[in-house]
């Protein structure tokens, strides 16, 4: 399961990196405690060209009567995706990317649960492979949510949790979100579980536990009482 990340690169940052020239989103700032129910930024595209947006982190569908299951979609399973009504018709058309440079997971031991930041060695943004659907309410107004797909765990994270996020590698980045792209066979090929040599895990703060706290010093490595 992923279900917190940090995501504290600026704007400029996040347009270069998927070489999106403008975008409309406007209430931008940093999440250092990003959960499920917020509107997050995400990238999609639109058939020509890469757009950065928000959308609802928790998944519901465009047939659903309501938007009460949100908060129980906010991951998809890799081995799952073609079987389940609520994903299988998005893989071909609807797939986005939710950009981070860390995720939370929970380390059990002793016990108890220790929070742990995920992170790429090099201290890079990555992209976890997500998919998203339009819903619109009896009232006309449409609804942006996604959800992130995760897979099987890497050497590093199978000490952590038995789930990770898929994260893409550069190369897979706009294959994924090629829109013209209909070959599932294939764009199934990419959900893979990251490479662990290229990663780090280092434990945080139990602060982070509380979706309300969302601050810098929560991505601050803490020493472990042994």
């Amino acid at each position: 399961m992923c279900g917190r990340y940090t995501i504290m690169v600026s704007m400029e940052e996040l347009m270069l990196h998927y070489f999106i020239e403008e975008t409309t989103m406007v209430h931008y700032a940093p999440k250092y405690n990003a959960a499920p129910m917020q509107n997050l930024p995400a990238v999609i595209h639109d058939g020509k060209q890469n757009r950065l947006g928000q959308l609802r982190w928790g998944l519901v569908p465009s047939w659903s009567k309501d938007d009460k299951q949100s908060s129980k979609m906010i991951n998809a399973r890799q081995e799952s995706l073609q079987d389940k009504p609520s994903f299988r018709n998005l893989i071909s058309s609807r797939r986005c990317i939710i950009p981070a440079d860390g995720f939370y997971e929970w380390k059990r031991q002793a016990g108890n649960k220790q929070p742990m930041r995920i992170v790429m060695k090099s201290g890079e943004l990555f992209s976890m492979a997500g998919l998203y659907d339009i819903w619109m309410d009896t009232s006309g107004n449409r609804l942006g949510t996604c959800t992130i797909i995760t897979t099987v765990p890497n050497r590093l994270m199978a000490d952590i949790h038995d789930r990770m996020p898929v994260i893409l590698s550069r190369e897979a980045e706009s294959e994924w979100l090629d829109r013209n792209n209909h070959e599932v066979p294939s764009l199934m090929k990419l959900l893979q579980p990251y490479a662990a040599e290229e990663m780090r895990a280092y434990p945080v703060s139990p602060a982070v536990g509380n979706v309300r706290n969302d601050y810098k010093a929560l991505v601050d490595e803490v020493k472990l009482c042994l």
